[in-house]
């Protein structure tokens, strides 16, 4: 099973049905922040979904972490282009 699928069948059981792609990467970017007590405004909660995205692309070479601003927010640098994808090969990714 992969880590992704393992993932998906935690959050499932926890919260008793499957999140979105979108609620899985704001779970992701809030376990990164580390500020899970307080509530945040739209643009924050766009800024924490990509911090997932950073973090999960930083394996593959897109992205480095570089550290944390004097607010806690850790930010990466962009070390390639991400290449054009269909919405399906960006589903699959």
């Amino acid at each position: 099973m992969s880590n992704w699928k393992a993932l998906q069948d935690a959050v499932k059981t926890r919260f008793g049905s499957e999140l979105d792609h979108e609620a899985l990467l704001f779970i992701i970017g809030l376990q990164e922040l580390a500020q899970v007590n307080r509530s945040f405004k739209k643009q924050e909660k766009l800024e924490i979904m990509h911090i997932a995205v950073c973090v999960l692309l930083a394996p593959y070479g897109f992205y480095k972490y570089t550290g944390r601003d004097a607010d806690g927010w850790p930010h990466f640098e962009s070390l390639k282009s991400l290449p054009s994808l269909t919405p399906k090969q960006q589903h699959r990714l």
